[in-house]
Parts: structure tokens; sequence; C-alpha cells
């Protein structure tokens, strides 16, 4: 943490080095949260490239006493939220296809399942996934935070600027939301 500190003090004063550290450090999970808010790899490289940008631009005003990767995961999430409400949906390459059957995937999974297993968990992956997508921004990005990122109630509150309340509110309902929409999409 202290190293941090450190390379958050030489990137304030100029050293493209030290800012580059902090990248490699936390590009995995900054990519990660990308993902899962956008559902797809263009959309995800490009905000973690946006997050990257916006945080080395605001580094200045970054007062060191937060978690820089809390930090960084509140700008991710700012950004995604922004850019959401500005864009219609479009359609993806990696998207799901299609079928008579349902939904597949387009990406190749390996495991050791048999194929009936990875099929069904294929299809209930792009069913939550659905699901999640249909959601507000502000429902999905709590569910992503708590559920998959594994963040507390309390971090996401900060990284978001909620009250503790608005914040379990959203989860509340972002989880009763999901569980219609993915009731919807089965039947």
């Amino acid at each position: 943490m202290d190293q941090i500190k450190l390379l958050v003090d030489k990137a304030k004063k100029g050293d493209p080095e030290a800012f580059e550290q902090l990248v490699i450090t936390y590009q995995d999970r900054v990519y990660r949260l990308c993902y899962q808010l956008t559902g797809n790899y263009a959309d995800a490289q490009d905000l973690s490239q946006n997050v990257f940008i916006k945080a080395y631009r605001a580094l200045p005003n970054f007062r060191n006493e937060a978690d820089l990767g809390t930090w960084l995961h509140r700008i991710t999430v700012n950004l995604f939220i922004n850019e959401k409400r500005k864009r219609k949906p479009d359609v993806y390459l990696d998207s799901p296809v299609q079928t008579d059957e349902g939904s597949m995937s387009r990406l190749a999974v390996s495991n050791d399942a048999g194929p009936e297993e990875i099929y069904e968990q294929k299809e209930f992956h792009n069913l939550v996934r659905s699901a999640l997508e249909e959601l507000s921004p502000e429902h999905r990005t709590v569910l992503v935070l708590r559920e998959i990122e594994g963040y507390s109630y309390d971090e996401i509150a900060a990284m978001l600027n909620c009250s503790l309340g608005t914040i379990k509110s959203r989860i509340n309902r972002g989880r009763q939301s999901l569980k219609a929409k993915i009731i919807q999409l089965a039947n």
C-alpha cells in the first residue's frame, strides 16, 4: 500500500513510469469490472482506456486518503453510467447468437464438464447476462459490484457517493428485477 502511495506521489509530479506502474497494477481489476458492466470485450477495452485517461487527468486531485483501486472503480462506474445514458444499445459480434433452441454464446469455453452440462451453463450464463443487460445502469452497477466483484455495501456506497440505505435499496430492487427478468426470459 505504501508503494502505491509512493507511485501516486511520483505520478502526480509528472513521472510517466510511475503512472505506468499504477496502470499495470490495476488494469486487470478495472478491465474485469468494465467487462462485467458492458458485457462485451470491445466496450470493456474502450471503457478501461477511458478510465485510465480520466484517472491520469484527475490524479492531481486524488488525496491519497482512499484506496486507489476504489477510486478507479468509482471512475469506472461513473463513466459507464454516463456513457449508458448517452448511447442507444448496439449489436456486437460477440453477443449471443439466437437459435431455434435459444441463445448461444459465440465464445468457446474449455471445461471438464460434459457437453450437456456445458450447454446448460452457457444457457444460464446467457440468460443471466441478458437479464442483467435489461436492468437500469444503476441496478446493474450495484449488482455487478456486490455479486460479481464482491464489494461490501459500505464500499459500494463510498464508490457511488450514495447513502448506505440507497445502496441496499438498489441492490434489493436490482435483485428483484433481475429475478423477474430471468423468469421472463426463461419462459
